[in-house]
């Protein structure tokens, strides 16, 4: 068996955690029970796996631990005579190992379950965050440029709004799913970019929630085949996957898109992802997930970062803004814009935007001011943007950027 170090046992909880929990909240029907459990399974793990190795399974490990401290702790509750301990014992003994109903996938469901329309919509992204991609609280509240202790209080009163008010966890049917369905969508992607740039640690990429969360999509276009931003949507991740592995070079360093070797994208996924895209164009609906999709499908026409069709996608960018208008989404307009008409009418753009808290406003800034040879201002914008970055690989890379700025 492998041995269980610290980085290991890091790895196992971010690959493992979100199946656990939702497991484990399918058989119990506490949120809180689940995320406790599973806790006390890997603190468990973390004294055993260095003398024992890790085993074969470590999440069915995980999980077998945790459901049995799971039933031993409402065992106790239920003997103090609490009602919904008892309850709560009584359905998780009844209820079976494996999923049923109509989808058949427990982290779906729980997805389901914490964007219920009760909850406001920065609750249903965060708690799913932390309970599907087993993030912590501060980086979840860097994500959403608020406090820690703010985001502590909503991911709390989040989950006992879902006790109180008893939401089922399933995946809704008829009439209710289209309603749910924006926030879901909305959840998945960003599941996908916390993996595809993470917001913390030393490591760029989390291969586990890109992987994830391409899953997930692709249930979800299974269940709803004609629900045309969903097709968007695993299309858009289908092409950014596809150059996850040109992102970084063998040191680890960011690669970014104009430098990557296109050899080495994934043509299989390129292919799939721009088969989507073209389908959704035949049916001309155009949403939010489709135009990035489309988006992303010209960049991977170009043989050559050269090639690339910058009109068509500032054209794109600008459908873009009118179906789903955010500062983010204009930030990223600017920089197809900074290759159609000049950095200058680009940097007019930019710095029209309130995004100061927002670190790739700053990068953005500070490429632009180069290109300008504004050396002095560059410098100042990538000193603001290193204040904010937290993942090591990106910091390097803005590290690199700043200093080749530095007078000789």
């Amino acid at each position: 068996m492998p041995a269980a170090d610290t980085e290991t046992l890091a790895r196992i909880f971010r690959e493992e955690s979100g199946r656990v929990v939702a497991t484990l909240v399918r058989l119990f029907g506490d949120i809180d029970i689940a995320e406790e459990m599973v806790q006390e399974a890997f603190l468990v793990a973390s004294e055993r796996w260095p003398e024992t190795g890790v085993p074969p399974n470590p999440g069915g490990w995980i999980t077998t631990t945790a459901r049995h401290r799971a039933i031993d702790r409402l065992r106790r509750e239920a003997s103090r005579h609490d009602r919904h301990a008892q309850a709560a014992l009584l359905h998780e003994q009844s209820e079976p190992i494996d999923p049923v109903g109509d989808v058949k996938d427990d982290r779906l469901r729980l997805i389901f379950t914490c964007c219920h329309p009760a909850l406001a919509p920065s609750a249903q992204i965060a708690l799913t965050l932390r309970l599907l991609g087993g993030l912590e609280t501060p980086y979840i509240a860097r994500a959403f440029l608020v406090p820690e202790a703010t985001m502590a209080k909503r991911l709390v009163r989040a989950k006992q709004k879902i006790r109180d008010a008893k939401i089922p966890y399933r995946v809704p049917s008829g009439a209710e799913l289209p309603s749910r369905l924006r926030a879901v969508l909305a959840v998945i992607y960003l599941v996908f970019n916390e993996g595809y740039t993470a917001t913390d640690g030393e490591e760029l990429v989390r291969a586990d929630l890109c992987a994830e969360a391409i899953r997930l999509a692709r249930v979800l276009a299974e269940l709803m085949p004609d629900e045309q931003e969903v097709l968007g949507l695993l299309a858009l991740l289908l092409l950014i996957e596809s150059r996850r592995g040109a992102r970084t070079a063998s040191d680890g360093s960011l690669v970014l898109l104009p430098d990557q070797d296109r050899a080495s994208w994934d043509r299989e996924l390129i292919a799939e992802g721009q088969a989507i895209v073209r389908g959704c164009l035949h049916r001309n609906m155009p949403g939010a997930y489709q135009v990035q999709a489309a988006i992303n499908a010209v960049h991977s026409d170009a043989a050559t970062a050269a090639a690339t069709d910058w009109a068509q996608i500032l054209q794109l960018y600008d459908r873009l803004m009118a179906a789903a208008p955010s500062p983010v989404v204009a930030l990223n307009r600017a920089v197809a814009l900074a290759e159609v008409e000049g950095p200058e009418a680009a940097l007019a753009a930019v710095d029209a935007l309130d995004l100061d808290t927002y670190h790739p406003f700053h990068v953005t800034r500070a490429e632009l001011l180069v290109r300008l040879h504004r050396e002095d201002d560059a410098r100042h914008a990538y000193d603001r943007a290193l204040g904010l970055a937290h993942n090591a690989a990106e910091r390097d890379h803005l590290e690199r950027r700043r200093r080749a700025l530095d007078p000789a």
